[in-house]
């Protein structure tokens, strides 16, 4: 070999040992000291003790280093060690620095700044790619002071001290912004306009989310009436097999018992009537495709039903029910035994089944199908149907499928460990894992999953900014989104609720001197469940917080606020505050959209209102005898009361005095 061909040999080999040994390096590499809030380009709540936290050896010393101050601790027997640093003010970038043992760890780039989680269902969720005028807003998204962590969405039954995912913190650009919350982005964009310092976005969000999942389990039983559920999701953490069977005596007893209930029926039985079922597409999916009427717009439940027959050896193996996905809950039975529940619209469902449900001949299986919007039903193909047994095989489920439909006047009950409708679900997989890390307020835009049962929102609202006031501070600013118009404007009045919803949402704020309300019903749409109107969301979101959490009390935190309701010989007055400007109103010479209403018999009637001064004064046949007046009260209403500052006055409902009687 020639002196270069050797030289050449050398570079290869030393190339392989130094690829090598950086392979083993990474193969090695500690694991990190600080927990995953702490990385690069994160944002700490600046004016404020700073908690830090993290795992490392048991008993090890941690020190920790920022901003030239450093604090030692030891970390206790199982590995986790915290500190609190002295308040720093706004600026930056710092770096972090942790060392235990022979570990070390750093993080750059670290701002102090004002810290807020975003957090509720798919309105707050929705990215800046679906909202309005989404191609100039990503193009122009470059705001390196504005840094987004996105809460990788998870489910957990029990509380988790980490994410189920890598996350990170990332400057806003136009790469990042793409897929963040919208409403969340602007709002920080528009109050950076006021308060300049770096902004921390914290978006926990999962859409579809019910109040419920966002509240830690101790909190809802505190709250009462969820005993028997909460007992299930216990044994559920405990023992799924046995959390499931619990579970579906429970469903069980419900069908049974509920208002529409037939004596004797009991669908999920192997001996169940077959009278009633129909066969269904061998291709199955959507029930609105199938060519039926009576299902062309249905919303509801539907049941299924299927068999397959098992050799004995088969029916003596571990086994796993899989179904292809249910739009949008499942209620799953095989030989009458409760085998699984989940909710998930593109979801797959795979369910162990527990030793001795299966058995030698004929096994039944049977699916309770809930779907509350567009389509729904079981996906096909046939073969996505199946058991898989522990040894690799599998059992096509290729009987016919047949199908009943099951009209109820109520909607079944959801497991309790469901990720978006259960309970304490996605506080223990998205909100636990935040700990008590630092923030200057949260934003809460949720509500239309519950709207079916809003006269109960008021508590849930209740409950859950308390409990997370018991994780992050006690006074911790909360601003809620009140939900906007979608639907069509009613004729006539009409029980709506999602007008109920927003009366709860407003109650809850104005009782709390710590929390603002963000009217929100002018730039709904009354065809799109997601109105893509974000920025000027944002816009109000950074108002009502310049009022409540900065303390501007000289600008009003929204638009007109109804404050007491009156009788007077014209009629029924309301006075009303929080204007900037004066009262005004659009598309006519007076507000449209109050009415007067009778408490007793329960009617409304529209009514017709005029401006005085910061009044509105309604006149009606029915003023003597109203009990209450309401305004804006329906799922899409139209409503035309606002302030020369062009902010929407909100939906509401006030009590009116008792009319004087007569001597």
């Amino acid at each position: 070999m020639n002196r270069a061909g050797a030289l050449a040999g050398k570079a290869v080999a030393l190339m392989l040992l130094c690829c090598s040994a950086a392979t083993h390096a990474q193969d090695a590499a500690p694991a990190p000291l600080l927990h995953a809030m702490f990385q690069d380009h994160a944002v700490l709540q600046r004016d404020r003790p700073i908690p830090v936290w993290g795992a490392a050896g048991a008993g090890e010393t941690v020190t920790v280093t920022l901003a030239r101050q450093t604090v030692t601790t030891r970390a206790a027997a199982d590995g986790r060690w915290r500190v609190s640093l002295r308040p720093l003010a706004a600026g930056g970038p710092h770096t972090l620095t942790v060392r235990a043992g022979r570990a070390t760890q750093v993080v750059r780039d670290v701002q102090m700044g004002d810290v807020w989680l975003c957090s509720g269902q798919s309105n707050m969720e929705l990215p800046v790619w679906r909202a309005l005028d989404a191609s100039s807003e990503i193009a122009s998204a470059t705001h390196p002071r504005i840094r987004l962590f996105t809460v990788p969405q998870a489910a957990a039954v029990t509380p988790s001290a980490s994410f189920a995912a890598a996350t990170a913190w990332k400057l806003a650009s136009p790469e990042t912004a793409r897929d963040f919350s919208a409403a969340c982005l602007y709002f920080a964009r528009e109050l950076q306009q006021t308060v300049d310092v770096p902004m921390g976005l914290i978006q926990a969000a999962w859409g579809g989310s019910r109040i419920e999942a966002w509240t830690r389990a101790a909190a809802l039983r505190a709250g009462g009436g969820r005993d028997e559920v909460l007992d299930v999701l216990e044994t559920y953490a405990d023992d799924p097999s046995a959390g499931i069977a619990q579970w579906g005596r429970h469903w069980e007893t419900w069908w049974t018992t509920r208002k529409d209930a037939v004596p004797g029926d009991r669908p999920w039985r192997a001996d169940a009537s077959g009278t009633g079922w129909h066969d269904a597409p061998a291709s199955l999916g959507a029930w609105e495709r199938w060519g039926v009427p009576a299902l062309a717009d249905y919303n509801g439940m539907v049941w299924y039903r299927t068999q397959v027959t098992l050799t004995a050896a088969q029916a003596a193996t571990g086994a796993t029910l899989e179904l292809g996905a249910a739009d949008e809950t499942d209620m799953t039975w095989v030989n009458g035994v409760a085998v699984g529940s989940r909710y998930g619209a593109g979801e797959a469902r795979r369910y162990p089944l527990p030793a001795g449900v299966l058995k030698a001949g004929v096994n039944t299986v049977v699916v309770n199908v809930l779907d509350t919007y567009r389509d729904g039903g079981l996906a096909g193909p046939l073969d996505a149907q199946a058991l898989r047994f522990d040894d690799g095989t599998r059992a096509v489920l290729d009987a016919p499928w047949r199908y009943r439909v099951a009209p109820a006047a109520e909607a079944p009950p959801g497991a309790p460990w469901q990720a978006a409708t259960g309970l304490s679900t996605l506080y223990n997989g998205m909100i636990a894992p935040l700990g008590d890390y630092g923030l200057r307020g949260m934003l809460w835009y949720q509500g239309e999953s519950n709207t079916g049962e809003a006269a109960a929102y008021a508590a849930l609202l209740r409950t859950l900014r308390n409990d997370w006031r018991r994780q992050f501070g006690s006074r911790m600013p909360l601003l809620v989104v009140q939900l906007a118009g979608y639907g069509m404007p009613p004729t006539a009045p009409v029980d709506s609720g999602w007008a109920q919803l927003r009366e709860a949402q407003r109650q809850v704020v104005a009782e709390d001197p710590h929390s603002g309300l963000v009217v929100a019903i002018d730039i709904g749409d009354a065809y799109d469940i997601h109105p893509p109107n974000k920025q000027e969301l944002g816009r109000r979101l950074a108002r009502a917080a310049r009022h409540v959490v900065y303390g501007e009390r000289g600008l009003a935190p929204s638009g007109p606020t109804a404050r007491v309701a009156s009788r007077s010989p014209e009629g029924v007055r309301i006075a009303f505050g929080g204007i900037t400007g004066t009262l005004a109103t659009t598309g006519a010479n007076g507000p449209i959209g109050f009415e007067l209403c009778d408490g007793g018999a329960k009617r409304c009637a529209y009514a017709d209102a005029v401006l005085d001064g910061d009044r509105v004064v309604l006149r009606s046949p029915h003023a003597g005898s109203a009990t209450h007046v309401r305004y804006c009260w329906a799922d899409g209403p139209v409503c035309t009361l606002r302030d020369t500052a062009g902010l929407p006055a909100g939906p509401f409902e006030l009590s009116l005095p008792a009319a004087e009687v007569p001597r």
